[in-house]
C-alpha cells in the first residue's frame, strides 16, 4: 500500500488527464437531435462504462495488453488516431459530422455514448495508462481498493457534471456549441498528436532523441 498523498496524486492527475469539463461541448453537440430521454439514457452509459473501463483496467489493464501482446505505446498511437479524426471532424464541418455520427449509431444500433464519448475520450489511453502503472506501484487489497474508490469518485463527478449539462445547454446557443465544439475539437486535435507522438517514442526510443 502506497503513502495517502500517492492516492491523492493519482486521484487529482486522473481528473486532470480525462478531463471532465471538456466533454460537456462533445456531450451537448454529439446529443442535439436526442430527446431528453435518450440523452439521460447516454449520460448514464457513458458514466457506467467509463467507470467500469477504469476499475477493469485497474484490475486487468496489465495482464489484458499483455494476453493479446499490445503495448501501451501502441495503445496510445491507436487511441490518438481516434481522436485526431473526430477533432478533424469538428473542425471542418460540425454539423454535418454530428449528423452522420448520429445516423452511423442508429444503423449500427451501437451508442455514442461507449465510443467516442466513453472510450477514447474519457477512459483513453491517457487515463488507462495512467491507472495500469498506478495500479501496478503496490499490492494488496487495501491498495487495489483505494485505487478503485478514486476512480469511482471520479465517476460521481463526470455523473454530476453530465446531469448539469441540460442546463448549461439552455444557456448556450447554437454558435457558442459550434464554437465551442470547433474550439474542442482544435483540442482534441492537439491531444491527439501527444498520444500518438509520446507513442511512437515509446515503440521507436530512437525518436526521443
Amino acid at each position: 500500500m502506497l503513502d495517502y498523498t500517492e492516492y491523492t496524486k493519482f486521484l487529482v492527475s486522473l481528473i486532470a488527464i480525462v478531463n471532465p469539463l471538456g466533454i460537456i461541448p462533445i456531450y451537448i453537440s454529439l446529443t442535439a437531435d436526442y430527446s431528453s430521454a435518450e440523452r439521460a439514457k447516454i449520460a448514464r452509459t457513458v458514466i457506467i462504462a467509463a467507470t467500469t473501463i477504469l476499475l477493469v483496467t485497474a484490475f486487468l489493464g496489465q495482464w489484458i495488453l499483455e494476453f493479446f501482446g499490445i503495448s501501451i505505446n501502441s495503445f496510445r498511437v491507436g487511441g490518438g488516431i481516434m481522436l485526431l479524426l473526430m477533432g478533424i471532424g469538428m473542425l471542418h464541418n460540425t454539423s454535418k459530422g454530428l449528423k452522420q455520427n448520429h445516423e452511423l449509431a442508429q444503423q449500427s444500433g451501437e451508442s455514442i455514448a461507449v465510443v467516442p464519448l466513453a472510450m477514447p475520450l474519457l477512459a483513453g489511453p491517457g487515463a488507462i495508462s495512467t491507472v495500469i502503472i498506478n495500479a501496478y506501484k503496490g499490492h494488496g487489497v487495501a491498495h487495489y481498493s483505494i485505487i478503485a474508490l478514486d476512480i469511482i469518485l471520479l465517476g460521481l463527478l463526470l455523473w454530476i457534471l453530465l446531469l448539469l449539462v441540460p442546463w448549461i445547454a439552455r444557456r448556450m446557443s447554437t454558435n457558442g456549441i459550434n464554437i465551442a465544439t470547433r474550439i474542442m475539437g482544435l483540442i482534441l486535435a492537439a491531444i491527439a498528436v501527444e498520444f500518438i507522438a509520446n507513442g511512437l517514442k515509446g515503440l521507436f526510443p530512437a525518436l526521443a532523441g
